[in-house]
């Protein structure tokens, strides 16, 4: 049996890339999977839908429920919530992996996609973790993961796309106020963030095409971060601005060859490192 086997884990943006890496690694250690994200047929342009991630879930070895869910919709956010605990019995673990990316300077960033960015990042981490706050404080070991980077007020952070580090940033304060927030109650809140570019479709269609992609790891490095991070006690494991690598390290690993796309190829640092 997996370390853990019948939680039950809230994921948003797990129909792809490292939400969907993330529930596939709890799933293989027995957890129930409910899959929060908007893609119920297939994209022209970008490959798996929630339920073919719930299929691969369960062949991992996991229970999984897809559920359409557009984390700016509050009434579509609190349905899916109930009908996690309704369908497992509670919720145990939170995953905040649900963004949206434009990386543009101010004169060229449309209020749309500002918008967008702030709905989805601050907004969405934020209301998501208030509607699976009650029943986290029910469970045993209850988490909080943001995918969100360390707060750093450098301004090289914000004067090439000021627009994206606020929304992303405003991620990582959700971590900061609830941590202190939820200490004494119990609840972890922390955040996790890679150390290098993730092969995800962002990386390829937004950041820099195949050649950004060669010189990345694979999602699967954050979703075992991830797991190693949700099975600490979350009385003692919270307020923390995680990196991938430096969790990994911890826990043992040293060798980080099987995470690079290509091997050959020297790994380019993520945004906000």
């Amino acid at each position: 049996m997996g370390q853990l086997q019948g939680k039950t884990v809230f994921i948003t943006g797990a129909s792809r890339g490292i939400g969907k890496a993330i529930g596939l690694r709890l799933a293989k250690e027995g957890a129930n999977v409910a899959i929060a994200a908007k893609t119920a047929t297939p994209h022209p342009k970008l490959s798996g839908t929630i339920y073919t991630a719930a299929e691969e879930m369960e062949q991992a070895g996991g229970k999984a429920l897809p559920l359409i869910v557009d984390v700016r919709k509050e009434e579509v956010v609190m349905e899916a919530v109930e009908k996690t605990v309704d369908t497992f019995g509670g919720i145990d673990i939170l995953i905040n992996n649900a963004s949206a990316i434009m990386l543009t300077p101010t004169l060229h960033t449309p209020m749309k996609r500002f918008d967008l960015m702030h709905a989805v990042n601050v907004r969405g981490t934020f209301m998501t973790s208030q509607k699976c706050l009650p029943h986290l404080l029910k469970s045993e070991n209850p988490h909080i993961l943001n995918l969100s980077p360390p707060l750093n007020m450098d301004p090289k952070w914000f004067g090439s796309y000021v627009a994206y580090t606020m929304s992303k940033y405003g991620m990582s304060m959700c971590v900061l106020g609830m941590a202190e927030e939820f200490k004494r109650k119990g609840v972890a809140v922390n955040a996790l963030w890679p150390k290098t570019t993730i092969a995800t479709a962002a990386v390829k269609n937004i950041l820099g095409g195949e050649e950004l992609m060669k010189s990345s790891r694979t999602p699967d490095v954050v979703a075992d971060a991830a797991y190693h991070i949700l099975i600490k006690d979350s009385k003692t494991c919270t307020g923390n601005f995680f990196l991938d690598e430096e969790v990994l390290v911890e826990a043992g690993i040293s060798n980080f060859d099987a995470y690079a796309v290509d091997p050959s190829v020297s790994l380019t640092p993520d945004l906000f490192l």
